[in-house]
């Protein structure tokens, strides 16, 4: 066994360097080639290693970049999947490049950010920690199909999980419920009141009790099927959290403001990225601090100064033009990024690129379920519309039905055109696209203006 583990993990390693030699990201193809050499070999790889695992729909690369951050003001050895190569195989690689040959440990902590399909398989062969579950939404109906199908993935990697402290958000209603199936320890998470002062309405992913089927109801909503729900019937309830927000003091397009309480103590903390989902990154992160047993204090200082994961409210200046890419790739996600970027208070550009491979999800219908219309009600604030990806005309019809002025929209498939048109503007512009072209685009703004690879 120690044989197959030397030559899977040499051949990983060698792999991943030629391809980082011909400037390719190497993120799943060396994971690939090492499990065909060993299939279990992640199993052999995380012996002696601290695990952190993230997981969920939404919030997963930010939630772990803010872990990172803990670590790094902890002052501990970890090494994390920064590119988001978030299966088996990614995560193998990342395990095989921080070994040595032998399969020792080089760090001390594992951050895994981990797809909530792919959880069950990792978890098998990673004995966590801690894990935190973010949320569950739809996303990707074509791969995870309804919500309890992903939570059902999720609850047969937590089974796989004994030892782990589960950080699970209070404010989701299927998350929350897996506290009533586990032994594990639990600290729970959330956010105490509303988020935004004009949410968007959205069709509820989870409108009914998980226990009895009956329709919840709800002191308040954060967004999505998040918030303070109840059942009048059986009595299913949020459970108060061990973390919560208690108050959102401000926020701006570079940060929010709030009071983070624990323990009867409240801290203000500032969150050093816009949007109210990422509150509740913060949130979570907190959590998992607690879990790992660092202080409190350091946990909020880390908060205040961590970068975003690439292509996650990512900000740029080129050429004296500020450009922020947001990842957008289901309905619930996509509309707090438009309760963020409608609500700009200057004329900016927005542009929006939809792709359909696989790691998209080829099922698109999910744009239609999507507040556009609050884009053409921006008015003069819409300075312009650029579509891209494989998928734009689809788009452009969105839009076209949500109300936007077909003079302010084009269509701009070459990414390298599309670049220059966006940084030629004097006017912000908010780049959304959906994952294979956040990663296109992401190599084509390293390549044209000199910006790190995305897998750095």
């Amino acid at each position: 066994m120690k044989i197959r583990t030397f030559f899977s993990v040499l051949v990983c390693k060698m792999t991943k360097s030629a391809l980082r030699f011909l400037g390719r990201g190497g993120t799943d193809f060396p994971g690939m080639v090492a499990m065909a050499l060993y299939h279990n070999v992640l199993g052999e790889l995380s012996k002696g290693v601290s695990c952190v695992i993230v997981t969920g729909t939404n919030g997963k690369t930010t939630s772990a970049r803010m872990i990172e951050q803990v670590l790094i003001d902890a002052g501990v050895s970890y090494f994390t999947n920064k590119s988001g190569a978030n299966l088996i195989t990614g995560i193998t690689a990342e395990f095989a490049t921080n070994a040595t040959v032998t399969g020792r440990p080089r760090k001390d902590y594992a951050l895994i950010e981990c797809d909530e399909a792919a959880f069950k398989e990792v978890s098998q062969l990673v004995d966590a920690k801690a894990v935190v579950v973010t949320n569950v939404f739809r996303d990707q109906l074509d791969r995870y199909g309804e919500v309890t199908h992903t939570l059902n993935n999720i609850k047969i990697g937590i089974s796989h999980s004994p030892k782990a402290t589960l950080c699970l958000n209070a404010d989701d209603s299927l998350i929350a419920s897996i506290a009533d199936e586990v032994k594990n320890p639990v600290i729970f998470y959330g956010v105490d009141t509303p988020i935004y002062k004009n949410r968007v309405e959205e069709v509820s992913d989870a409108p009914y009790c998980i226990k009895c089927k009956h329709e919840y109801i709800y002191d308040y909503v954060t967004y999505g099927h998040l918030g303070g729900y109840r059942c009048p019937v059986c009595g299913y309830h949020r459970p108060t959290p061990d973390i919560s927000v208690s108050r959102v003091i401000s926020t701006d397009t570079d940060k929010s403001v709030v009071d983070l309480t624990e323990g009867g103590k409240t801290w203000q903390t500032t969150v050093n990225l816009p949007g109210g989902y990422n509150i509740y990154n913060a949130c979570g992160t907190a959590a998992v601090g607690r879990a790992l047993g660092f202080d409190m204090d350091l946990i909020v200082g880390a908060l205040g100064h961590f970068a975003g994961g690439f292509g996650r409210m990512e900000k740029f200046t080129i050429e004296g033009t500020d450009v922020r890419m947001i990842l957008v790739k289901n309905p619930a996600g996509c509309n707090q990024v438009l309760n963020f970027v409608t609500n700009v208070t200057e004329p900016s550009v927005f542009v929006v690129c939809l792709n359909d491979r696989d790691a998209d999800g080829t099922d698109v219908s999910w744009i239609w379920d999507v507040d556009f219309e609050q884009i053409a009600e921006m008015g003069d604030r819409l300075d312009g519309l650029y579509l891209s990806g494989v998928r734009a005309e689809d788009m452009a019809l969105r839009f076209k039905y949500a109300g936007v002025p077909e003079e302010k929209m084009k269509v701009i498939k070459d990414y390298e055109t599309l670049m220059h048109t966006c940084t030629a503007q004097d006017k912000p512009v908010y780049i959304m696209p959906t994952y294979t072209a956040m990663l296109d685009l992401r190599v084509k703004v390293s390549k044209m203006y000199g910006f790190s690879n995305f897998w750095e």
